[in-house]
């Protein structure tokens, strides 16, 4: 009996899984979001800034100092049209967002909406008068050499995986220690290395706390920064108002580049200054070749992106904890010093007075990158020295409003309107994991 041979039916082919897709531009809630920001902006500037100011006044921005070796002209800008010409520009730029006809550089029009309101806003508060932009630049670098610090030194930890909250303590115990240490010893220099050391002292035991005891890193930096102002608050009431010459370290001087110094514009700005800003500059470029152009900077990465493969390459996961924390505290500590060696001479209770939140702020404005984290020190920078120029000009701006406008642009930035940032994906996690 013949049997009929069947060809075996060929095998169902496995369905390709759908394609992920693909994120392009930013989504339409937050761009809707941005736009009508953005459009609040040019109403003020126009009902504000415009026609808030009287016809006939102008404001001159001055762009040189009277030592400058050459003189850029000034800039005279009539008050009330200047505010309804910037307002009217950010009036479109909303729309165009609103419109969707932006999609792709949604934050760079942010940045020039935020840029053009800012010249807005200043050219009304000096209307009839004359007001410094190198004074006003110049104090937005003063004021952002801390917070570039204090980034930089969060930075460092959070890269490698540890949450560092305590950056405000860090910051406030090498302003004291510096301070105690270079009025003793005659020596500034000593009470810089002082402060560093006493910043890397807290970088071991932020460490220690959050590596080896696997205590919670939020709580252990807010003990940390608790601490800190316990005890320097106390120690300053003890032992530097009883002892004031123990509280006259003395301060850093400006000194410039040859040459360098004598550019137009920039060069009272960038090269002559004290030796904070020249090691600011140096510290984002170098933290930036490391992190991304060596060795070490790979694993440090690693570390803090997934520690278990870090592992199983033979990357010490623990080892590099500990060094990139003290690393950061050396250079929190490093931005500690500047408040009594540059700032102001002397140790002054509770003098950060926030600065160290306000980095961390900067950190996550930055996007965890050294570039990010000093535009981002810069903006907030800049947002204090303003507050500062509108209270000299007197305008009628509340005083109280003028100071918490810089804590009220933090709150803005971390509640997400510059966007989500994503941190370092195994940042605070202990390992080995539980």
């Amino acid at each position: 009996m013949a049997t009929t041979l069947t060809p075996p039916s060929p095998a169902a082919e496995p369905e390709e899984p759908p394609a992920p897709e693909v994120r392009t531009g930013l989504s339409d809630a937050r761009r809707v979001g941005i736009g009508v920001f953005v459009l609040l902006l040019g109403v003020v500037s126009i009902v504000s800034f415009g026609l808030g100011s009287a016809s006939g006044l102008d404001s001159r921005l001055v762009l040189s100092r009277a030592a400058d070796a050459v003189q850029v002209p000034d800039i005279v800008l009539p008050a009330r049209v200047t505010g309804l010409v910037l307002g009217a520009a950010n009036l479109f730029l909303g729309a165009a967002l609103l419109a969707g006809l932006v999609r792709h550089r949604v934050y760079l029009v942010l940045g020039i909406a935020l840029g053009l309101f800012a010249v807005a806003l200043l050219t009304w508060a000096a209307r009839g008068a004359d007001t410094s932009v190198i004074g006003l630049l110049d104090g937005t670098l003063f004021r952002a050499t801390p917070l570039a610090f204090g980034a930089l030194a969060g930075l460092l930890c959070e890269r490698s995986g540890v949450i560092n909250i305590a950056i405000e303590g860090m910051l406030l115990t090498s302003a004291f220690v510096s301070a105690l240490t270079a009025s003793a010893s005659g020596n500034i220099f000593v009470g810089l290395v002082a402060g560093m050391a006493s910043g890397a002292i807290l970088g071991l035991f932020l460490g220690a706390l959050s590596i080896r005891y696997r205590v919670d890193q939020i709580i252990g930096g807010t003990v940390i920064n608790i601490f800190a102002l316990g005890l320097t608050s106390y120690l300053g009431a003890r032992v530097l108002s009883t002892y004031p010459d123990l509280n006259n370290p003395g301060s850093f001087r400006a000194f410039g580049i040859p040459g360098l110094e004598r550019l137009p514009v920039l060069g009272e700005l960038l090269f002559r200054n004290t030796i904070y800003v020249y090691l600011m500059f140096i510290l984002v470029f170098g933290l930036w070749w490391a992190l991304f152009r060596t060795r070490w900077g790979l694993r440090v990465r690693s570390v803090g992106e997934h520690p278990r493969a870090a592992d199983t390459v033979g990357i010490n996961v623990l080892r590099t904890r500990y060094r990139s924390v003290m690393l950061g505290g050396v250079v929190a500590g490093l931005g500690g010093t500047w408040f009594t060696l540059e700032a102001t001479g002397e140790f002054n209770e509770n003098m950060t007075a926030g600065k160290g939140y306000i980095a961390l702020a900067a950190l996550i404005f930055g996007r965890w990158h050294p570039v990010g984290a000093l535009i981002a020190a810069l903006v907030f920078g800049f947002t204090e020295e303003l507050q500062t120029r509108l209270a000299v000009l007197n305008t009628p701006i509340p005083s109280d409003f003028l100071l918490m406008t810089p804590y009220v642009v933090t709150i803005i930035v971390v509640a997400g309107l510059v966007g989500r940032s994503r941190p370092p994906a195994a940042d605070g996690q202990p390992y080995p994991p539980d």
